[in-house]
Formats: C-alpha cells, sequence, structure tokens
C-alpha cells in the first residue's frame, strides 16, 4: 500500500531530525528524552536520590533519563499501557492508567513513601477527532495531576504534557491550586507544528 503524503512527510521529518540521529548515538528510546534534559537543566528538578514517578513512560526514554540522574540512592517507578524492556534502576508496572486496580497496583510499589517529582509525557491513542483527542488527553492529565495531588510530598514538583485546546485554561487553573508556582515550557525537541506544552507545577502545596 502506499504511503500517503503525510505519513511520506513524517517519515522524511523522522529520517531527518537532530534528535532522532541524537538519541539513537546516545543510547535513548526516543527523541523526548531531549525534552526532558532540556527542562531539567533549566529548572533543576532531578537530583541524586530521588523518588520519581513516570507515567506514560514507554518506551522509556524519560525513564533513562531519570535514572540516570537519581542515581543508585534514588528510585524510579513508571507505568504504561504498552510493554516497556527492562531499565536497570527502573520498576514498571504495565496496565491501563484510568483502571483502579492498575492504579492501585502502581501505588503499591511506592511502599507508602511520597514522590520528590512526578513526571508525565502521557498522550492518547490519536483517533483522528480533534474534539475527542483533546478532551481524552486532558482526562489523561487531571489522573496525572490527581496522582500527584495523592503521592508528592508537600514541596514536590509535577512535570506534565498537555496539549494546547478544550481544557487547556481550567486545567491549568487547578495545577494553580496545588502548586507554589506553574509554569509552561517549550523545549526546543518538541517540533514547532506540535501543540504540545510541558507545564511544570512547582512546590506542591502543602
Amino acid at each position: 500500500m502506499a504511503r500517503s503524503k503525510t505519513s511520506n512527510a513524517w517519515l522524511q521529518e523522522h529520517v531527518n531530525d537532530h534528535y532522532v540521529h541524537q538519541a539513537q548515538k546516545d543510547g535513548y528510546r526516543a527523541r523526548a528524552a531531549y525534552k526532558l534534559l532540556e527542562i531539567n537543566e533549566k529548572d533543576k528538578l532531578i537530583k541524586p536520590g530521588m523518588w520519581v514517578a513516570d507515567l506514560g513512560a514507554a518506551p522509556g526514554s524519560w525513564s533513562q533519563v531519570a535514572a540516570k540522574l537519581v542515581g543508585n540512592s534514588g528510585r524510579v517507578f513508571a507505568l504504561d499501557i504498552l510493554e516497556m524492556p527492562f531499565i536497570p534502576g527502573v520498576e514498571f508496572v504495565q496496565g491501563d492508567f484510568r483502571e483502579d486496580a492498575v492504579l492501585e497496583q502502581f501505588t503499591a510499589l511506592l511502599g507508602g513513601r511520597q514522590m520528590d517529582l512526578v513526571i508525565c509525557d502521557m498522550a492518547p491513542n490519536i483517533s483522528g477527532n480533534a474534539v475527542t483527542d483533546q478532551a481524552r488527553s486532558i482526562y489523561l492529565c487531571e489522573l496525572a495531576l490527581q496522582f500527584a495531588q495523592d503521592h508528592l510530598k508537600p514541596g514536590g514538583n509535577f512535570l506534565v504534557k498537555v496539549f494546547q485546546g478544550y481544557g487547556f485554561n481550567e486545567y491549568m487553573a487547578a495545577m494553580r491550586e496545588t502548586f507554589a508556582s506553574v509554569v509552561s515550557r517549550k523545549p526546543k525537541a518538541s517540533r514547532d507544528r506540535s501543540s504540545e506544552i510541558y507545564l511544570l507545577g512547582k512546590q506542591k502545596r502543602a
């Protein structure tokens, strides 16, 4: 079957993508690693010894970055509906974040300890219907915020990918109620045409 013009353009862009080549060279599973690395360089989110939860982790590039930065004295807990091959220093649960049983299994891993940082690069499966996709995306972001509210220690931080559109302003307002400050980040590795933006909630209120 012939590829559509759109998929050909994507393939061409992907093949010529600096970050794709860099990821292959540096041993990261996806170009998304550089989004987290750039944000971390600016905001100093991940430090040795931290406990980090990575929601929507597969294929695992954010977990790779986090595990490297927290070192042997830290812990990284990852969750995704997709399979994720083993990463040293990362404990992984495969399952649907929207299901209570999966969330309970993931929470059990934490052993009652509160996280220093929650990161979430989750996105729904794209249906092609912009309204549906945005609603699904915001719903996942709301679940991630709820998780951060329940499992982040006071003063902890929360980094989440959000697509601008319906529900964005309300979501940002909800984050402002939970964190002392909320800033937006658009890393260079984020494609210009993408409406994705990263919101960083700093210092969870007690």
